[in-house]
């Protein structure tokens, strides 16, 4: 199968993606740096703004009853199943202007190019702008995608923010039916499949200078609350040969944790550490620190925290402390759709790279819920700056963007004559 050349580039897709990106990046709720969170104002405010360039480009739109932006185009004919083209809006604290916000905005694009080209489609296209794929504001991520691919809990109205307010009045404050996010949910038969451009969050591509890459799966994903409990003490009354210093133990189980994730070649990250009562002058009683831990397999994972936590009980008997693990998040790794990854590697070949790199997504992505409820693939393109990424340093180059576009539209053409 050849892959459909890319459309003339009369129309500037690149730099108005970018532009809109910068627009979206000023929608923040900080001052002096990006936040834009589930079912905020701001959240209200984007959705609103990217709304209007879907409409620009004739795609009909709506917020469905979990909050995400949708647009359609029918196909050849009304009422056809869609193949579905997104990412997310909402942001992390301090975010970068392009992480989940360059995808729907490319997406878009690809809807304007096609739209012109007069090409009817043999399916309808769906641009979809998820929430909550970060989860910043209550701490359970894919929230908006999990609802789309029918996964929503119920009980996950009953969360609540730092601020102490319920995902559940938030939902009223937004305009939604907290009783009604499941409603969301799609249906296989009515989806093609779901593809999505991201920029990569890493330095893969930089290092091999490679613009894109087609990604093969999405790694599997443990996020945990660890808690280390010994006993305070005055600072200056209590001997080392007394103490049971919970700070000192989590230091020294956090010290290998980056050794095992090394040697396991898994991503392990402790983000948060507190140590309790906090006084300068006190032996801490008690350390709490978080751990994400990531692999391309879900065994490969797990078999690196097992290996954590027989470290971290040998730690605790030796130093007379307590351990306790609770698992609060997980996502198993997910691969992406053979055939939806071959007509990605077909829309990169269009761009002139006869051999797409192929790269392992170490972030967590709306794709691992989707793949519920339909197929899914990912296109990758080039971070500049180290591929910093969840930054303000964040960048992209506009001719990364535009090779994105082009591989883009010639996924979905791929994808269009793959069925006839």
């Amino acid at each position: 199968m050849t892959p459909h050349p890319p459309a003339q580039r009369s129309v500037p897709g690149a730099a108005r993606a970018l532009a809109h990106c910068h627009e979206l990046a000023r929608i923040s709720s900080l001052d002096d740096a990006i936040e834009r969170v589930h079912l905020s104002t701001e959240h209200k405010i984007a959705n609103a703004l990217a709304a209007a360039w879907m409409q620009e480009v004739g795609l009909d739109t709506w917020v469905d009853e979990a909050g995400n932006l949708c647009g359609r185009l029918e196909g050849h004919k009304p009422g056809l199943p869609a193949l579905v083209l997104g990412s997310h809006l909402d942001t992390v604290t301090d975010a970068g202007a392009y992480d989940g916000m360059l995808g729907v905005m490319l997406a878009i694009e690809v809807v304007d190019r096609i739209r012109r080209s007069g090409r009817r489609l043999p399916f309808a296209l769906e641009v979809v702008g998820f929430t909550d794929e970060e989860g910043t504001r209550f701490g359970n991520a894919l929230m908006g995608s999990r609802a789309f691919a029918g996964l929503w809990d119920p009980a996950w109205t009953e969360l609540e923010d730092r601020k102490g307010v319920t995902l559940r009045d938030a939902a009223k404050n937004f305009g939604l039916d907290p009783d009604a996010i499941g409603d969301a949910a799609r249906r296989s038969e009515d989806l093609v499949g779901y593809l999505e451009t991201h920029i990569e969050q890493g330095p893969s591509l930089l290092d091999a200078d490679r613009a894109l890459a087609v990604v093969s799966s999405i790694a599997g994903a443990r996020r945990l609350a660890l808690t280390v409990t010994g006993r305070a003490g005055h600072a200056g009354g209590t001997p080392y040969a007394r103490r049971r210093d919970a700070l000192v133990g989590a230091s020294e189980i956090i010290v290998e944790i980056e050794r095992i994730a090394k040697r396991t070649d898994t991503v392990a990250t402790v983000g948060r550490v507190r140590a309790f009562p906090g006084g300068v002058n006190v032996v801490p009683g008690v350390a709490r620190f978080s751990l994400d831990l990531r692999a391309e397999s879900d065994e490969r994972r797990d078999a690196a925290f097992e290996e954590i936590e027989a470290f971290a009980r040998d730690v605790c008997e030796r130093r007379g402390l307590a351990w306790q693990a609770d698992e609060f998040y997980r996502a198993d790794a997910v691969v992406c759709d053979p055939a939806l990854r071959f007509a990605v590697e077909q829309g990169i070949r269009a761009t002139g790279d006869d051999e797409p790199m192929v790269l392992w997504s170490r972030a967590g992505h709306d794709g691992m819920a989707v793949q519920a409820v339909t197929g899914f693939a990912m296109l990758f393109l080039r971070c500049g700056n180290d591929g910093v990424s969840h930054h303000p340093d964040e960048i992209v180059a506009e001719s990364d963007v535009e090779a994105a576009l082009d591989a883009f539209e010639a996924t979905v053409l791929a994808v269009a004559d793959a069925r006839g």
